[in-house]
């Protein structure tokens, strides 16, 4: 499978510690193998002392043929520069696989954009706790894997499971759409990809179980979502996005949940394109999103 209208097309993400000549040396090498800047975003926490991150989009002709020369010219020209680098083709989309439980909304809603060609991924498959979207999932042409979970603190079985799945599927990131189950530092280890998540309120806040209620009771006046890359510090791993709405003491708990529901799937789907698309650099605990 390849993206429509990205054929010959590469995205250069580079990072490091931030000094003169960096973007010198990066277009003048992509000029030397007759790349066509397409687009081109930097950033410098201080330019004295400070990191550089720079996200570049090329096109070049017969770019599957010169990814060699390019990738050993890129290796010499700014690793001594201190520079970590990734290149990658851009008309080969992403593998995505999907975790979700009973909560559907953030799940479909992938899932339709996905058919509508607005995400740029391919889906192998979607793994659920529960069998409720099966059918759902099977109408988009999607392969649906159903892992139960298991009771109480070890979750080892099911996760080995998981990851097989993953594996197979030869996944390169791992979204959690609602997946109301807590993943182990063990399995977070071993999946090897990144893993993102939707988070149910404006983080940090009204961690657990019934947001909405929680948020009702103390009289919110605006809820929200956020959509982070997974790390073993439940919920404080790096954000990728966030919004909120407002809301007013008439709003029930019902009508919040589904206000709720929304600013989820708009927050989830922006976090996932733009990862797709290498938009987003982490940085410690920290992302840039160009």
């Amino acid at each position: 499978m390849r993206i429509d209208g990205f054929t010959d097309h590469a995205c250069l993400i580079v990072s490091g510690p931030d000094k003169e000549g960096i973007v010198a040396a990066v277009t003048a090498l992509l000029a030397r193998h007759g790349g066509n800047i397409v687009s081109l975003d930097q950033h410098s926490t201080d330019p004295i002392g400070g990191d550089f991150f720079q996200r570049v989009v090329f096109h070049r002709e017969g770019l599957g043929e010169s990814l060699g020369e390019l990738e050993a010219d890129l290796a010499s020209t700014l690793e001594p520069l201190g520079m970590t680098w990734i290149l990658r083709d851009v008309s080969i989309p992403k593998r995505m696989a999907i975790l979700a439980s009973i909560e559907d909304h953030c799940l479909l809603d992938l899932l339709w954009r996905h058919r509508r060609g607005s995400l740029p991924v391919e889906i192998p498959l979607v793994i659920s706790n529960h069998t409720h979207t099966a059918e759902d999932v099977a109408a988009f042409g999607v392969p649906f894997v159903h892992v139960p979970s298991q009771k109480g603190q070890d979750k080892s079985e099911s996760e080995a499971q998981i990851l097989r799945h993953l594996a197979e599927a030869d996944v390169d990131f791992v979204v959690l759409a609602r997946y109301m189950q807590i993943l182990s530092g063990d399995f977070l280890q071993k999946v090897g990809v990144p893993v993102i998540n939707i988070h149910h309120s404006f983080l940090p806040a009204f961690i657990g179980a019934n947001p909405y209620q929680k948020a009702k009771d103390r009289g919110v006046k605006l809820i929200g979502a956020t959509a982070h890359y997974v790390t073993e510090d439940l919920d404080e791993g790096p954000i990728i996005e966030q919004d909120v709405v407002r809301v007013t003491h008439a709003d029930s708990t019902p009508e919040l949940r589904r206000r709720g529901a929304d600013v989820e799937r708009a927050v989830l789907s922006r976090a996932v394109l733009w990862h797709a698309q290498d938009r987003v650099i982490r940085s410690g605990n920290h992302t840039i999103v160009f």
